[in-house]
């Protein structure tokens, strides 16, 4: 059996015997020697910043990022480390946003909250997300569960994914069908083919009145070409994600019509404490057996 220093947020980890089982308070990332940890786990959301001291750690072999989205972390993987990420661990809260931002745009929240804010009892007929044509663009855990929590609706769905897993179409075939679309739900992760897909061409092959929802990466979508087609006012968009990001103050996006922005809120709610914290000592337990781990995405 492989002992492994671990380190991670949480300091009431449960770790296999032999284990040595490291948090913020025994060990302090900015001022202590970290050259005997092997399993990392930086704190979640916490980006680069919360990547570099795996630079500090000589006999790092397994770095294990709490998101579901690794490509920040790709230039962090050298010879001898295995990256993981937390698949299935965000899927039920980020899906449960998706679906918030869908039906938030669909029925016109955002602009009931300005005139409450203001005041106003602004009654307004707006879409629903009733009887909408619905298309998921990546399905992974989280597409997969967002098609699960949508279910509960009177809806049509079709899935998109190069690999046409669980009987999604090919992203190949999804120019044609665009116009088609009340509700596109972006859900896959950001690549060199994945960057800025949806760009002015392919935003302009959807539906007048359509509203995107990205709860992937900001990169997925090109900024500039989406914030043309929300001032026109032929779009709407629901945002969990952004280019640039954070978004910074005085940006136009913030000002663009038919948009709901949230900061980056998908995987971070209660939900990821406890599930990312099994997800470690499951990683741990099968360590401890000599076992293969789960959710690799990269070796150096």
């Amino acid at each position: 059996m492989s002992k492994h220093v671990v380190w991670t947020q949480w300091e009431d980890l449960v770790v296999p015997e032999g284990f040595v089982a490291l948090n913020p308070q025994s060990r302090p990332l900015d001022s202590s020697d970290l050259s005997d940890i092997t399993f990392f786990t930086p704190f979640y959301m916490s980006g680069r910043a919360g990547l570099e001291p795996s630079k500090r750690m000589p006999n790092l072999k397994i770095l294990q990022v709490p998101n579901a989205g690794y490509d920040d972390a790709i230039e962090y993987v050298r010879e001898g480390v295995v990256l993981c990420n937390a698949r299935g661990v965000h899927d039920a809260s980020t899906s449960e946003l998706a679906i918030g931002l869908a039906i938030a745009v669909r029925r016109g929240f955002s602009d009931f909250a300005r005139a409450q804010v203001q005041g106003k009892w602004e009654h307004r007929r707006y879409a629903s997300l009733t009887d909408s044509k619905i298309a998921i663009i990546g399905y992974g855990s989280i597409g997969q569960r967002v098609a699960q929590g949508l279910s509960g609706f009177e809806v049509s769905i079709d899935s998109y994914s190069r690999s046409r897993n669980h009987d999604s179409m090919k992203i190949d075939q999804l120019d044609e069908n665009l116009h088609k679309y009340d509700v596109v739900i972006l859900t896959l992760p950001l690549t060199d083919e994945s960057r800025k897909m949806f760009n002015a061409e392919r935003l302009s092959l959807m539906k007048s009145g359509s509203a995107l929802i990205n709860v992937a990466r900001g990169g997925v979508v090109d900024t500039q070409a989406l914030l043309a087609e929300l001032n026109s006012g032929r779009l709407w968009a629901g945002l969990d994600v952004t280019d640039p990001e954070p978004l910074p103050e005085g940006h136009p996006l913030w000002e663009a019509k038919n948009c709901i922005i949230v900061p980056h809120v998908g995987g971070d709610s209660n939900a990821f404490l406890g599930r990312g914290k099994r997800l470690v000592e499951e990683q741990l337990v099968r360590l401890s057996r000599d076992e293969e781990i789960i959710n690799i995405v990269a070796k150096g």
